[in-house]
């Protein structure tokens, strides 16, 4: 899901970087006034967990790889504008120091990634969950439908980004400039994908995550507003 460089024309990556500057200051200012002392290295911790395993890329027929994100569960247990935080200083790294991700698709990979991900999923999870008690097997399994549609719902954005591309950059003899292929070949194959195989995988982790603070620190599981 990471966007390389070239895919993206500078109309379309121009445009976030204007959108995610913002977004990016927004999301400070809810974190330095929502996030305790204590929850500091949790964000810190976040980032880290999101970097490792966006690293483990499992390759997938037609030459593409895909991955598990983890930026679900970090919105769960941190807010998802802490969640925008931790998981876009983990694609800059990785843009930065590993290649994964191109640099100028920084912030379209942050806005489909680190914003679409973690704010569908947290939302789904407050949906599923709202009026459970913490330690309830609702919230797990809120927690493994919150991942499997953030991470659907940020594919299918990633998706519609390289397919708009043939519509709004070409060259004079008519041929794409960026990525070549149309919306109705983008959005499908980008969405099975992660229908049948990343989603599955992110809703796992989410939902084992769930359990495990479910066990060993149940405040973190509480809304903002309602932790001790």
């Amino acid at each position: 899901m990471h966007i390389p460089d070239g895919y993206l024309g500078p109309q379309t990556w121009g445009i976030l970087y204007g959108v995610m500057v913002p977004l990016w200051a927004l999301a400070s200012r809810f974190v330095r006034r929502t996030l305790r002392q204590r929850q500091v290295p949790y964000l810190a911790l976040g980032s880290a967990f999101s970097f490792v395993i966006m690293m483990f890329n499992i390759p997938i027929p037609g030459g593409s790889t895909g991955h598990a994100v983890g930026g679900v569960i970090v919105a769960i247990l941190l807010g998802p504008w802490a969640a925008l935080i931790a998981i876009s200083i983990a694609l800059v790294i990785q843009a930065l120091l590993f290649g994964d991700g191109g640099v100028t698709a920084i912030a379209a990979n942050c806005f489909n990634i680190a914003f679409v991900m973690p704010m569908s999923g947290y939302f789904v999870y407050r949906v599923i969950s709202r009026g459970s008690k913490v330690g309830s097997r609702r919230r797990w399994i809120a927690g493994a439908a919150a991942g499997y549609a953030g991470l659907n719902v940020a594919a299918v954005t990633t998706a519609v980004l390289f397919g708009i591309q043939p519509l709004i950059a070409r060259g004079a003899d008519g041929r794409p400039l960026y990525f070549p292929y149309p919306l109705e070949v983008a959005v499908p194959v980008m969405a099975l994908q992660h229908l049948l195989l990343f989603g599955i995988m992110e809703a796992v982790l989410t939902a084992l995550l769930v359990k495990y603070f479910q066990r060993t620190d149940p405040a973190l599981l509480e809304p903002p507003g309602r932790r001790p």
